[in-house]
């Protein structure tokens, strides 16, 4: 009976803290006619903008290009050239094609705040739509923290910046968990000892926290 008591699991300790991503967590991905905006000032295909825009967005969202300089070379990749009226427009439309709020998520963060629980978001972003966010969305307030890329100067899945939420939230890595809609941001959570599950859709999360056994489920 002892042998077998030694082989029978712990339980998980209980999850105190929810850390969420902004992007197809937060908010949709930008739909098709944003896309073709964008695309149609760099003169490239649309349904080939979005591979190209998320391979070169390291730099930028780690702070590491401010906002003008990475247009200017993303520009310059693409074979165009940009004034500084364009530039503007440019950045205002990256902000609005990462607006749409995905109203659900947002509801069970309120919720999930307002029951006891250490929140906070993790999300790689540049500093143009750091301040958007701070200025127009109100439901802000339901994070305790915030960690930006572009203000932690790493990104993920770059293990520092999962330290810098772990640190800022005060609790054990075990008892929390993260929300992303990549994988290789969650195989990095996980190496850091934070619970993860993946993002899919509303309804595939609420499954996933049935089984975790997590108390309010978004709606």
């Amino acid at each position: 009976m002892a042998r077998e008591n030694q082989l029978t699991p712990t339980n998980p300790p209980k999850i105190r803290a929810v850390i969420l991503d902004y992007g197809e967590v937060l908010c949709h991905q930008p739909t098709t006619e944003a896309l073709e905006r964008m695309a149609s000032i760099f003169k490239i295909d649309p349904k080939t903008f979005l591979p190209i825009y998320q391979s070169t967005r390291a730099p930028y969202d780690r702070g590491d290009l401010p906002p003008t300089e990475y247009w200017h070379k993303f520009a310059a990749q693409s074979g165009v050239k940009i004034d500084a009226k364009t530039i503007a427009h440019v950045r205002q439309l990256d902000m609005d094609q990462w607006s749409e709020i995905n109203e659900p998520m947002v509801r069970w963060l309120e919720r999930i705040h307002s029951g006891g629980y250490k929140t906070a978001i993790l999300s790689n972003m540049p500093v143009d739509m750091i301040a958007h966010m701070r200025n127009n969305f109100t439901w802000i307030r339901h994070f305790d923290h915030q960690v930006f890329s572009a203000e932690a100067r790493s990104a993920k899945p770059e293990p520092e910046i999962y330290q810098a939420c772990i640190k800022a939230l005060g609790m054990p890595p075990q008892e929390t968990l993260f929300i992303d809609d990549r994988e290789e941001n969650l195989q990095q959570a996980r190496a850091a000892g934070i619970r993860g599950i993946r993002y899919q859709s509303v309804e595939h999360l609420r499954g996933e926290l049935q089984k975790l056994g997590f108390p309010i489920l978004p709606q």
